[in-house]
């Protein structure tokens, strides 16, 4: 039989990609493989947000060449798309698609047994339309990601995902509601929206966005859940957020990017809100949800940034008191406006403030998770993890660990929360 390995680096909508071309391959005829293991086709669906996942895309390429030598390899993604001729250089890569033809890629594979190298990257920045891909099943057994869009027309200063992905395209409401139907009949109950700047849906389109989707779904006998990936502060109007709670369906979970929490920054940045907006927007959750879990992206060490700026960004945390962030510091991106901005951050003062940082976002979460001590938690379990533990997530995207000897995969119980170690909660089913 013939193999099939893939490598997937960066984000949920490349997740869910990989998850789509695996479908695909198997349909004809392919075993799929480890990527660690011997096979006939690697398949490198790659990243490009930072310089890093440039690098990182390299080795895994590399890695796949000295795995078998005599291997089709595919590369596809983020760093093919804006990088194709770097790709072109490593020796042994056979296709190169970038971020169109995905759906395409076995037949791709294919004739590059029989030929030479074989390059397909259109401009992406022409691309009106969304090429409609999905997936009859997930890996994951209880939760499934829907992709609703495709590229961004936001163009921030530090971001080179629009010349990656193309500007925005929003798929076909009827064809999201057709996958959504069939995998509630694969047993799936919470449907995750995903994408890549979903809070623009629909707008290449006519009187239709993101709510409509989410009223829709949650009309659907068998959604029990839905989460929202990151969504901006902009679309949480309170017309909005009321419209999502009362679908009683919507998690009570929000990742609203921020980035900074100093205006002068979020403006260097070409952010389309300031801190005034953002705040607005969670006071709106907050008073049509329940305690929501509030997160967020933050950046430190962003051109121009100084000590003040970053003070602010700081507080601004504190103030919005978050019950998770991911902190990552600025990372320089070859074709963008920042990184030509005089004032770049040292790596050092970067390295500082991160840490600072991200230890005041470990004080907030830990103070997010004591708050639910005695508490009781709806709880979608998933797996069993350490011996005599079940592991499963809360609508607030809380991690619950409970102690029992009986599957519980799929299941939603109550819990009554008992302890945190700081990242998961420990709780007892609720008799």
């Amino acid at each position: 039989m013939k193999t099939v390995a893939f490598c997937t680096l960066g984000c949920k909508v490349n997740q869910y990609e990989t998850e789509v071309m695996e479908e695909l391959f198997k349909k004809q005829g392919y075993d799929i493989k480890s990527f660690n293991e011997i096979s006939d086709v690697y398949v490198i669906n790659t990243c490009s947000v930072t310089n890093t996942g440039d690098k990182k895309s390299r080795q895994m390429i590399n890695r796949a060449k000295k795995k078998n030598p005599n291997a089709i390899i595919a590369v596809a993604g983020c760093y093919s798309q804006v990088s194709p001729e770097e790709v072109k250089k490593i020796p042994g890569v056979n296709v190169i698609i970038g971020n169109t033809h995905k759906e395409h890629i076995v037949s791709l594979v294919e004739k590059a047994q029989k030929d030479q190298q074989n390059i397909i990257i259109e401009d992406i920045g022409k691309k009106k339309e969304y090429t409609e891909m999905e997936v009859s099943t997930h890996r994951e057994k209880t939760r499934a990601y829907i992709k609703i869009e495709d590229g961004c027309n936001s163009f921030c200063s530090y971001c080179i995902i629009p010349y990656a992905r193309g500007r925005v395209r929003s798929r076909d409401i009827r064809n999201i509601l057709s996958e959504v139907d069939k995998l509630i009949q694969e047993g799936f109950s919470e449907f995750i929206l995903t994408g890549i700047h979903i809070a623009s849906y629909g707008l290449d389109m006519e009187g239709i966005s993101l709510i409509d989707v989410i009223e829709e779904i949650a009309k659907k006998d068998g959604v029990e859940r839905i989460r929202l990936g990151s969504i901006e502060p902009r679309i949480l109007t309170e017309e909005f957020v009321k419209r999502m709670a009362d679908t009683n369906k919507v998690c009570n979970h929000f990742h609203i990017s921020l980035q900074s929490g100093c205006d002068e920054t979020l403006k260097r940045m070409n952010r389309k809100y300031l801190t005034k907006d953002y705040k607005m927007s969670v006071e709106y959750l907050r008073k049509y949800f329940d305690n929501p879990a509030i997160a967020t992206d933050i950046m430190v060490g962003f051109p121009g940034e100084t000590e003040e700026e970053f003070r602010a960004s700081l507080e601004f945390m504190k103030e919005i008191n978050f019950a998770d962030a991911h902190v990552f510091s600025y990372s320089r991106r070859k074709g963008t406006v920042a990184d030509r901005m005089e004032n770049q951050v040292a790596e050092n003062v970067k390295d500082i403030r991160n840490k600072e940082m991200s230890n005041t976002v470990k004080h907030l979460k830990k103070s997010y998770l004591d708050m639910h001590k005695g508490k009781e938690l709806q709880v979608l379990f998933e797996q069993r993890t350490k011996e005599g533990f079940f592991e499963g997530t809360s609508s607030e995207y809380i991690k619950v660990y409970v102690k029992t000897d009986i599957d519980l995969t799929g299941e939603y119980k109550t819990v009554v929360v008992n302890d945190n170690d700081g990242e998961v909660v420990f709780a007892t089913i609720k008799e």
